[in-house]
């Protein structure tokens, strides 16, 4: 699948360090898949930041459009249980 960057998602990964290679990496091989409104996915894994010597959670959030993926932002959290889904039902 190929990895399209908008410009806020450019912008916003730039402002909050988070390198492309590791956005495609998550829409690649997602720990979990989350539907979202409006025909939107958000991809997420867990990570150890190695920067702050503790696990985070990188969120990419996205739109399918034929055989690419928008990315529309990307964040990195460390609030993973807010986030986590015990359960997803897709």
């Amino acid at each position: 699948m190929k990895v399209v960057f908008s410009e806020h998602a450019v912008f916003e990964m730039k402002r909050r360090g988070i390198e492309k290679e590791s956005v495609k990496e998550v829409v690649e091989r997602p720990q979990q898949k989350i539907p979202s409104r409006n025909n939107k996915i958000i991809l997420q894994s867990k990570y150890l930041d190695s920067l702050q010597n503790k696990e985070m959670l990188l969120r990419v959030i996205g739109k399918r459009t034929g055989k690419e993926i928008l990315i529309i932002t990307a964040y990195k959290t460390s609030r993973i249980d807010r986030y986590w889904q015990k359960e997803i039902i897709e």
